[in-house]
């Protein structure tokens, strides 16, 4: 009887560790994927600013022309 006890311990251990190991993983990678989604946000911005600084260029050019 003992020795049943011991073994169900030992399992429900390993089941609380690897649960602990899966959600330390599952949190590592959505922290990594919203900086990556973070940073291709900030180049999209930058990228439409640059073209809506062209689009305002072009526009006072053409108005003073």
């Amino acid at each position: 009887m003992m020795e049943h006890f011991h073994l169900a311990s030992v399992v429900y251990l390993g089941i609380v560790i690897g649960l602990i190991v899966l959600f330390v993983f599952s949190f590592t990678l959505y922290i990594r994927r919203l900086k990556v989604n973070s940073s291709v946000k900030n180049n999209q911005i930058v990228e439409i600013e640059k073209k809506l600084d062209k689009i305002i260029d072009l526009l006072e050019n053409d108005r003073n022309s």
